[in-house]
Parts: structure tokens; C-alpha cells; sequence
């Protein structure tokens, strides 16, 4: 094999504490909510509700929710994102024939984007494929994470040629890539059951100015009930994490399933197209959170599947992500 290839790959994801204690968590929410791009509202009101009430209340109880999903290697969000850089490097140098460094990148916390950028320069990389782990754009999550990058790249003498993806919602590969996943749980399970896409809420107001990640999570989850075969009496889209006394994106995940058993639903699946590593988002909110919801309101059965993570399918998706947009530089 060669030791030298014409392109690396960085992967961005969104980021996590170090430990889930609560420094480390109050560090993390300092960083990720004060960005213009996750909270838009004036400086002047929003930095003394940061930094007075939420910096000073969510801390001790976010830590609390981390230490019931951390793993012995780290935070899931890190460890799985950790074990598809290892998989995905070995693959493309495979297919390749050549060493292509693949480096993470986290838009907040570590690994900071300086220190990813840092190992591809090392290995004497000029030409850079950048990869937001995003199935959908949206200006709080992409836009956020290539301002990061812009900003690790503000005081570089020579910057390396880029290649920026957009996003990968309606790609053929992701959506299969889902419905197999669900197939392999009804599978598991012995039975079909009615099938909720929850996607990660944003405020209203976001998609109203121009944010298009509702319309493109909405084409995934029409995507796949297509794939699936799926009536339209047999899935629900909807949208968790909310969080304040702002209008988010509808329909609410926790308002939704507290309904759905009242409607003769009582048998769910649930899967989170929009995070393609499992977090705190979906192990905890989802799992237990809106799985309690459904269940305390009259559901019987309720199974989250897992996101694709570092599964063969996620592998072949990205490796394809990463063929057709270097072909400039091969």
C-alpha cells in the first residue's frame, strides 16, 4: 500500500462533556450555547440567562443523564464516533490502495477541530473532504460546525483546498441503510409495529426565516416510509428536544406519543434519522424519556432503534459520501 493518499477526511459531530461531572458538563453547555448559531437572540438578554440560571440549574442534572449513559471507553457519542474513524480510515485505504487519513473533529469540547486539523497536516495532507455528520442540514448544526472550522483555519499561513458536503438526506444508500435497520428490529422483535421518525426540534422561527432542515428531514422520513412500504397509517413523523417557551417544530415527539395509544396505537418503534451516532438524545431522551411517555399513557410496546453508528451500512454510506466528492482530486 502507499503510504500517501491526495485527499484526507475530517468527520464533524456536534460534541460532548469530557466526564459527566458537572464541570465538565457546565464547560461543554457554556461553549455550545453560546452560539449565535444554536441561540440567535440578542446577546445582551440571552448571556445573563446562560450564565445566571441555565449554567447554574442543568449542569447537575445533565451530568446525572451522562452518567446513566456512559460507556467504559467514554461518552457514546465519542466512543462510537471514535470506532467509525478507525473503520472508515481502514476501508478507504483498502478500496484505495492508499493511506487515507481520516480525523474527528467535534464542533464543540474535544476532539477540537484544531487538533483533527493539526493530525491531517502531519501526515501532509492539502486537499480536505469535510463530512458533518448531519443526514440534514441545518444552519445550527452544518453551518455551525464549518463556522467552527473557519475559524480553527482563521490564522493558518496556508490553507488546504476544500470540499465542503451539504448534506446527505435523500441519499439512496442512507435510506436504505435505515430501512434495513428497521427491518433488522422487526426481525429481532417477530412483528411489524407502527413506526415513529423522531428528528431533533429546532425553533419554528429557524425554518420560517429560511433553515431547511424541516423539509429535509421530512423528505427522509418519506423516503423511508417508501422504502419500507409503509401506509400512511403506519408511521408518524415528529420532533423531540425542545426547550424553551418558544414555538419548535411540530408535532411534538413527547405530545404525540402520549397520544397515539388513545388512537389504537399501542405497539411502537422509534428510530432518530437525524443523529447518526447515539447520544444523550437518544439513549436517554428517547429511550427512557419518551418511551415512559408512551407507556404511562397506555402503549404497550415500545423499542428504539439503535442509530447506524458504526455499522457496516453507515461504513458503505460514508465511503460512498467520500468517493463521489474527491473525484477532483484523484
Amino acid at each position: 500500500m502507499k503510504n500517501t493518499s491526495h485527499y484526507g477526511v475530517l468527520i464533524m459531530n456536534l460534541g460532548t462533556p469530557d466526564a459527566p461531572k458537572t464541570p465538565d458538563v457546565r464547560r461543554y453547555l457554556r461553549e455550545f450555547l453560546s452560539d449565535a448559531r444554536v441561540v440567535d437572540l440578542n446577546p445582551l438578554i440571552w448571556k445573563p440567562i446562560l450564565n445566571l440560571v441555565i449554567l447554574a440549574l442543568r449542569p447537575p442534572k445533565v451530568a446525572k443523564i451522562y452518567q446513566q449513559v456512559w460507556m467504559e471507553e467514554g461518552s457514546p457519542l465519542l466512543v462510537f464516533s471514535q470506532r467509525l474513524r478507525d473503520k472508515l480510515q481502514a476501508e478507504l485505504s483498502e478500496k484505495t490502495g492508499h493511506n487515507v487519513p481520516v480525523a474527528l473533529a467535534m464542533t464543540y469540547g474535544n476532539p477540537s477541530v484544531e487538533s483533527a486539523a493539526q493530525k491531517l497536516r502531519d501526515q501532509g495532507v492539502k486537499n480536505i473532504l469535510v463530512l458533518p455528520m448531519y443526514p440534514q442540514f441545518s444552519a445550527t448544526t452544518t453551518a455551525a460546525a464549518y463556522d467552527r472550522l473557519m475559524r480553527a483555519l482563521k490564522n493558518c499561513p496556508h490553507w488546504p483546498s476544500l470540499q465542503l458536503l451539504h448534506d446527505y438526506a435523500d441519499h439512496p444508500m442512507y435510506i436504505k441503510a435505515l430501512a434495513n435497520s428497521v427491518r433488522a428490529q422487526w426481525d429481532k422483535q417477530g412483528e411489524r409495529r407502527h413506526l415513529v421518525l423522531s428528528y431533533h426540534g429546532i425553533p419554528k422561527r429557524y425554518v420560517t426565516n429560511g433553515d431547511p432542515y424541516a423539509r429535509r428531514c421530512e423528505t427522509t422520513s418519506r423516503l423511508v416510509a417508501e422504502e419500507l412500504e409503509l401506509g400512511d397509517h403506519e408511521w408518524t413523523h415528529v420532533y423531540q428536544s425542545r426547550f424553551g417557551r418558544e414555538e419548535w417544530l411540530k408535532p411534538y415527539a413527547d405530545v404525540t406519543l402520549r397520544a397515539l395509544p388513545s388512537m389504537g396505537v399501542k405497539k411502537i418503534n422509534v428510530i432518530s434519522p437525524a443523529f447518526s451516532i447515539d447520544c444523550i438524545e437518544t439513549l436517554e431522551e428517547v429511550t427512557l424519556e419518551l418511551g415512559d411517555e408512551f407507556k404511562h399513557n397506555g402503549g404497550v410496546a415500545f423499542d428504539y432503534i439503535p442509530a447506524l453508528n458504526d455499522s457496516a451500512d453507515q461504513i458503505a454510506l460514508y465511503v460512498d459520501l467520500i468517493e463521489q466528492n474527491t473525484k477532483q482530486w484523484k
